[in-house]
């Protein structure tokens, strides 16, 4: 008699085990974060500063020189900033998910954005593409900084417009002095796709408990130099070419580091 209900029990015991072990395959579980999770994981703010040269840039009345000597308005300057990769002192990297933000100079909101899940510990810097990378050329009708109801998405076949500068230049003959550059391709030798990496002065922490907020300056003078680009001779650039990718070079310097602090 003892055999059979000490059969019994294992027996149950068995089958306790095995229901608690089953894997229930059409739920998705979220982890709840613990105190420990957060005390793990610090934030990174970015803030976009828009200048031409030295000077804030203000858009559609404020007169600027380019490289080629012409002056222009700006009425509209966009570019994607994704796959930011912040990098620890050790050269580990930490990637932001789904990391796709479009800045606009025209609206405010745009200019800045938060890390909200790094990793705690000494960081010397990051990088991110100018640009929207390769796959996601390629993926179809998305949503969020990708819907192309942003203006910045050309056909499903070319895909996202990377960046884009469009004013006026006295320069030109025609009645609205009107010029529009739209730089867009992801193949390796002429697309519009340019990564950047900025270093900080220093390792700076990233914790629990301050924020590290990074300080950036986008020159749009940058656009027209070191390869120096004369609107009057490339007033309409809606194509991948060798103007193109030579505005592209430009904008990859046009980017760099204000100021970083911890606070």
């Amino acid at each position: 008699m003892n055999t059979i209900k000490s059969l019994s029990i294992i027996a149950a015991l068995a089958v306790s085990f095995a229901a608690c072990n089953k894997k229930d395959d059409n739920k998705t579980t979220t982890p709840t974060p613990t105190p420990t999770d957060t005390t793990t994981i610090g934030t990174v703010g970015f803030e976009f500063s828009h200048k031409a040269g030295s000077a804030d840039l203000v858009m559609t009345t404020g007169n600027y020189t380019n490289a080629a000597g012409e002056s222009f308005t700006v009425t509209k300057f966009n570019y994607y900033i994704t796959n930011i990769k912040m990098i620890k002192a050790d050269g580990s990297e930490y990637a932001e998910p789904e990391s796709y933000h479009l800045l606009q100079a025209d609206v405010a909101s745009s200019h800045h954005f938060h890390l909200k899940s790094v990793p705690k510990g000494s960081y010397k810097g990051f990088s991110f593409l100018i640009g929207v990378d390769s796959t996601r050329n390629v993926s179809g009708a998305q949503t969020g900084a990708l819907d192309p109801a942003n203006g910045m998405f050309w056909t499903w076949n070319t895909g996202y417009i990377m960046a884009k500068l469009e004013g006026t230049c006295a320069a030109l003959t025609t009645t609205d002095k009107k010029f529009v550059h739209h730089i867009g391709g992801f193949d390796n030798f002429t697309g519009g796709i340019r990564k950047v990496t900025i270093n900080f002065p220093q390792n700076m922490d990233v914790s629990s408990s301050k924020e590290l907020s990074v300080m950036l300056n986008t020159d749009v003078l940058k656009w027209f130099s070191p390869n120096t680009v004369s609107i009057a001779s490339s007033s309409t650039v809606m194509s991948v070419g060798a103007t193109s990718a030579k505005i592209a070079n430009n904008y990859a310097n046009m980017i760099t580091l204000g100021s970083v602090v911890s606070e």
